[in-house]
């Protein structure tokens, strides 16, 4: 029991399958209800694929664990609906500080850049979030939520995947015509088939608490990250400070290698090392609770393929980082929004089964992206020698005093998505265009005006393919438009106006209020961008060409893949 949350309990159900004779086939299983599992089965109900979600338990994580959501994370959690509650629950943040012993060498700004409308992070316990994401799935009718089905064994074939699952009332199987494996980083599915995982473990142990402090150390205008190195109240070690909701706060203070985990998380230990950094920070008089305590071990790894057959790996089953960075949480739903769109066209017929294996090759891509950049931090917050402790050293007292030292300074290289450079579903650009909006990046959001209200740019892109066009078409490009709205795979328009100019009658539009998407995406007038289903620019052009757009839609969804 936390003093600020209490674990809800969700109610077993009996499975079907138990008075049924035969074997049940159902278009897709998902294994585990955590963040990354519940993500991938709300994204397939809302796009009408059916769903079984299978979970050994029947609550939410325990313990804070994953607690930082960045920017791309959060407009994805708006396209599954839970978006507002977790940053109207969370804490928003986008300054981070960094401390040498007791000076301050740096200080960044995750957003500096205006208009968009979710800040660069928000802080929120694990458990909040699911609990969010559970009665999000509790309300979708595509997804069939199961508590405490325990699955025993699975097996595949080219046809799909067998799911052999343990129950209190006895053992049933179901028929999945795709599998994907969200089970977390000890993964049982991923053991029971052998299958690799690769990497680092390094020799370092961080403590980390969650602690209820009796009132706020900041005003919430001033909500920040503090990472020191090596600080009065820690020294030759760093330690970490966040806000989360509800009035606690997530500590973390690196042990290293010889510390013994048991022992360095009974209350004796745990407490001082707190109260010497809150007496540092001038918060003698602050009083605290311990909520919830751990030790971890940096891992940096990952499966060599995150599909296999009709089994696809999501989330900490498939890639894992050392929580420095944010990049746990944040990574496993773009895992989920990256493969979800694609079950769905190949469900539907409507691609090639061979469009999964983008999936396998973009994600593969994003988490080597991710394990690079959690390796540099954890050498450089941890160094394993005496020559590289001096030379991090001398790079933190460089930083206070030049900009070039504080490119070096690396206390975990805080989540971004990954920009998809080499997709096989990417059309290269045929003309010159400025910034950062290349295909393969996800579309950063704008300010719009949608029939006189106020909005954003992203929630008008919908589920499925869109093409941006910014500025009114002549009529003959209007007609080729709405033909293409009606094809077996649709393509929405959506028209980009000036401020204050309308938009023409039978497309969908918006007025680009203050210039924000129009200078992102460097467009003029004619400019088009053809997003897919998870908002990544799949392609764009200067000039409306239907036959380009056909190619270019056709190999975002695998039928015309480069070799």
């Amino acid at each position: 029991m936390l003093k600020t949350y209490t674990w809800p309990r969700y109610d077993y159900r009996r499975a079907p399958e138990l008075e049924q004779a035969g074997l049940r086939r159902v278009p897709l299983v998902v294994v585990g209800a955590g963040p990354v599992g519940l993500a991938t089965a709300i994204d397939a109900a809302q796009r009408g694929l059916p769903v079984v979600l299978l979970d050994e338990d029947n609550t939410v994580s325990v313990g804070s664990r994953g607690v930082c959501y960045a920017k791309r994370t959060l407009e994805i959690f708006d396209r599954l609906g839970v978006g507002d509650a977790v940053v109207d629950k969370g804490v928003t943040w986008n300054v981070g500080r960094t401390f040498h012993g007791e000076r301050e060498v740096f200080a960044f700004n995750l957003l500096p850049d205006a208009g968009h409308r979710r800040p660069g992070m928000v802080n929120l316990q694990q458990y909040h979030l699911e609990q969010y994401l559970v009665e999000r799935a509790q309300a979708l009718p595509g997804i069939d939520l199961r508590w405490q089905h325990k699955v025993s064994a699975v097996s595949q074939d080219d046809e799909g995947a067998t799911v052999e699952v343990d129950t209190a009332d006895g053992g049933y199987a179901l028929r999945a015509d795709w599998l994907v494996v969200a089970d977390g980083a000890r993964s049982p599915i991923r053991r029971a088939m052998g299958l690799d995982i690769e990497g680092r473990i390094f020799q370092d142990r961080f403590l980390i608490a969650d602690v209820v402090l009796d009132r706020e150390l900041f005003p919430a205008e001033r909500t920040e990250r503090r990472f020191w190195f090596n600080p009065p109240f820690h020294p030759e070690q760093s330690a970490l400070l966040h806000r989360e909701a509800d009035g606690v706060w997530r500590i973390d203070f690196q042990l290293g290698w010889d510390a013994d985990p048991e022992a360095e998380k009974q209350p004796e230990r745990v407490m001082p090392r707190i109260r010497a950094l809150l007496d540092s920070q001038g918060f003698a008089e602050v009083g605290f609770e311990l909520e919830w305590v751990s030790v971890y071990t940096f891992q940096c790894r990952r499966m060599s393929r995150f599909r296999h057959g009709r089994m696809l790996f999501v989330g900490d089953c498939a890639h894992q980082v050392s929580p420095f960075g944010a990049r746990g949480a944040n990574s496993g739903v773009q895992d989920a929004d990256n493969l979800v769109w694609k079950l769905q066209l190949v469900a539907d017929g409507l691609a090639p089964p061979a469009l999964l294996d983008s999936y396998d090759a973009e994600r593969t891509a994003a988490a080597d992206e991710n394990l690079l950049n959690s390796t540099r931090s954890t050498d450089f917050m941890t160094p394993k020698s005496h020559a590289s402790r001096v030379l991090r050293d001398a790079v933190l007292s460089l930083a206070a005093e030049l900009p070039m030292g504080r490119a070096l300074v690396n206390s975990g290289r805080l989540s971004v998505p990954s920009t998809l450079w080499n997709s096989p579903l990417n059309t290269p650009d045929t003309e010159a265009f400025e910034g950062w909006m290349v295909p393969g990046a996800p579309l950063d959001d704008a300010p719009v005006q949608s029939a006189g209200r106020p909005g954003w740019l992203l929630p008008h892109t919908g589920q499925g393919f869109v093409l941006l066009r910014f500025g009114a078409p002549p009529p003959a490009e209007h007609e080729a438009l709405n033909r293409l709205a009606r094809d077996d795979i649709p393509v929405h328009t959506l028209v980009v106006m000036p401020q204050g100019e309308s938009g023409p009658a039978g497309l969908d539009w918006v007025q680009d209020v203050e210039g924000h998407a129009a200078r992102r995406c460097d467009a003029r007038d004619g400019t088009l961008y053809l997003l897919r289903p998870d908002q990544h620019v799949a392609a764009r052009w200067r000039s409306f060409d239907v036959d380009a757009l056909t190619a270019a839609l056709r190999r975002a969804c695998g039928q015309e893949i480069a070799a």
